[in-house]
């Protein structure tokens, strides 16, 4: 996933992102433990994305990131 489309998005949609993909990655997991993995460097793309979207979702607690839709209250 690319820093534009994540900024794009809303902390709703990437709060719900994290969570398929935190499901995917256990499915990788058990597909792996029962050798039916195909493409084993899926694991690590899923493991970054998750990686980058918790880190948008820190951020945005910090008040480092505003997400998309936010207003700006001054």
């Amino acid at each position: 996933m690319k820093p534009h489309e994540l900024k794009e998005l809303g902390l709703d949609e990437v709060k719900l992102r994290l969570e398929d993909l935190e499901e995917e990655l256990s499915n990788l997991r058990f597909q792996k433990a029962l050798g039916q993995l195909n493409n084993p460097l899926r694991i690590r793309i899923v493991r970054r994305e998750i990686a980058q979207l918790k880190t948008v979702i820190h951020e945005h607690e910090l008040g480092l990131r505003k997400m998309a839709g936010e207003t700006k209250a001054d």
